[in-house]
């Protein structure tokens, strides 16, 4: 197999690379060589932008399909905006058979059902002039780019919907909250709801998903999957219980009423990651995504303490001292606020 990447060296493209080595394939990177420019040293990478506004833009890969150049398929890891999808999708046409899209559960119109699956409906698209993204925008501007996509390949289109994705290489700090707190040990604050039921999540390991790139490269894959584990459903309470199993006893979980943490100005989803109070849940659904298509169709999962104790792992070599959430806007609680509020807690009047 001979397989075109677009991007390769951040957080997913690695997965993907090194999944496509283990079976055997040829793979050629085209990117800009800015973002972890020695890595991937022995493969073929053809330097250059997504973006056609910005010099050199597509030339340098315009140059190989004119030459000549083929491959059986690429998958497309940084398409953020839909003329510069649209764009790498054109040049393509004649010389890849399949375009594999990677983009997000965000793509959906608001309200979506829990467990929606791939037939709910997209998000409409922002105006073209639109390009700078927000909290707001980003998932109608990735649905706008599968639908740039898919003007331009129809069935050999493949879109790959992932939840949160996550695992070591991480760049966000969210998920990695969690087992890296978990791992440093002693009393840790958790969340506590009256509706735990309610507080679904998910994500995808890093690794998983790029192994569910390639088979659908491997089988000719079309259509879209929702990319998103575990195969039940996953509360909050799962995914810190989980955690903590990853490391043994050295861990002690304290349960905080989700109320109370709102009082005191923790923010869901990054004062403390990936936690949904179950008074936002219904509004709150992309956590309870369908996956059944995307498992049938051969994504395999490993387990969360798998991902927690390889996640764990790489951050503290990386960034062994680390303080979660010591600036404005950074994910989870420092060490310092997470102290204050056990002990206010613990200091609570009670009934």
């Amino acid at each position: 197999m001979n397989l075109l990447v677009l991007g390769g060296t951040g957080f997913l493209g690695p997965a993907i690379v090194e999944d496509a080595a283990r079976r055997g394939w040829k793979v050629t990177l085209f990117n800009r060589g800015k973002t972890n420019p020695g890595r991937f040293k022995d493969l073929e990478q053809i330097h250059g932008d997504r973006d056609p506004a910005k010099a050199p833009g597509l030339e340098p890969l315009q140059q190989a399909v004119a030459a000549g150049r083929t491959w059986d398929a690429v998958i497309d890891t940084s398409a953020y905006v839909p003329r510069i999808a649209r764009a790498s999708a054109e040049l393509l046409k004649p010389a890849v058979r399949q375009y594999v899209l990677v983009t997000t559960v965000n793509v959906y119109a608001e309200p979506l059902p829990r467990h929606a699956d791939e037939s709910a409906p997209l998000a409409e698209s922002p105006p073209a002039q639109e390009e700078k993204l927000s909290n707001e925008n980003y998932g109608p501007l990735k649905a706008a780019c599968e639908r740039a996509v898919a003007a331009v390949y129809g069935d050999r289109a493949t879109m790959l919907r992932p939840a949160l994705i996550v695992g070591p290489g991480d760049p966000t700090d969210r998920f990695s909250y969690w087992p890296v707190r978990m791992r440093r040990g002693g009393r840790v604050l958790v969340p506590s709801s009256v509706q735990p039921w309610k507080c679904e999540t998910s994500f995808i390991d890093v690794r998983d998903l790029g192994t569910f790139a390639c088979t659908c490269v491997e089988k000719g894959h079309g259509g879209a999957f929702n990319c998103a584990g575990p195969a039940g459903a996953l509360t909050m309470d799962g995914l810190v219980w989980g955690c903590r199993g990853a490391f043994g006893d050295q861990v002690e979980l304290v349960p905080v009423d989700e109320a109370w943490l709102l009082q005191q100005g923790v923010q869901p989803w990054m004062g403390l990651p990936l936690w949904i109070p179950s008074s936002l849940a219904d509004e709150a659904t992309m956590g309870a995504i369908g996956r059944d298509r995307a498992l049938q169709s051969g994504l395999t999962l490993r387990p969360l303490a798998e991902t927690a104790r390889d996640t764990a792992a790489w951050f503290l070599k990386e960034r062994p001292d680390f303080d979660f959430g010591s600036k404005p806007g950074a994910p989870g609680l420092s060490r310092a606020r997470e102290a204050e509020l056990l002990k206010t807690w613990s200091e609570r009047p009670t009934p």
